[in-house]
């Protein structure tokens, strides 16, 4: 069975799609949207591994009164690169009832949760568009038999790449210029 796209997603805009065009996309179009070498990519549904990743993460996070959690809001990062990371640490000085995306300067920390359909942008593509843009910290959640995976990277100023921190299973603690403590139990999320 196929389902034909909308009339206003093709053949798409001449020169492609850039990241303002994501604030005008007709009521009609899914909720999460994201662009990424000018090209609109359409979430899969989500499963339950990653509501509750996301839930444990917004609920545990405890950054400084300057910066604050936000859940999949997108960062604009250049003319055609939109991504809308599941997790962000951002600004608190950034954010406002209106805004619709961040700037990389205002993003201290991306988090990707993996799927099956995001599981090359997550691994690859999307690692190396938030280093090229200076994102300090970025981190990856994967499942592994059921129960969450951590790894986390730190960029290097002096080559814009992000190197490994750490591979956390069952808890995952790391500083990111403040202490993470966060107890990877799923159930806890549950609650």
């Amino acid at each position: 069975m196929s389902t034909a796209l909308p009339e206003w997603f093709y053949p798409g805009p001449p020169g492609g799609w850039t990241a303002d065009m994501l604030d005008h996309l007709p009521p009609d179009a899914p909720r999460h949207v994201e662009l990424l070498d000018g090209s609109l990519i359409m979430t899969a549904p989500q499963t339950g591994f990653r509501m509750l990743m996301l839930r444990l993460l917004e609920r545990s996070l405890r950054p400084p009164d300057e910066l604050m959690v936000a859940r999949e809001m997108t960062v604009t990062l250049g003319l055609r690169q939109r991504p809308e990371p599941d997790i962000l640490i951002v600004k608190s000085s950034a954010f406002t009832t209106r805004v619709t995306s961040f700037t990389p300067e205002d993003v201290h920390l991306a988090v990707e949760v993996v799927s099956d359909e995001s599981r090359e942008r997550d691994r690859t593509t999307k690692p190396i568009k938030y280093s090229d843009a200076g994102i300090k910290h970025f981190w990856r959640v994967e499942q592994e038999d059921g129960m969450p995976v951590v790894y986390t990277f730190e960029l290097e100023p002096a080559v814009r790449a992000y190197v490994p921190t750490g591979i956390h299973r069952k808890r995952l603690r790391t500083n990111i210029g403040f202490d993470v403590d966060v107890d990877l139990d799923l159930d806890r999320a549950l609650r």
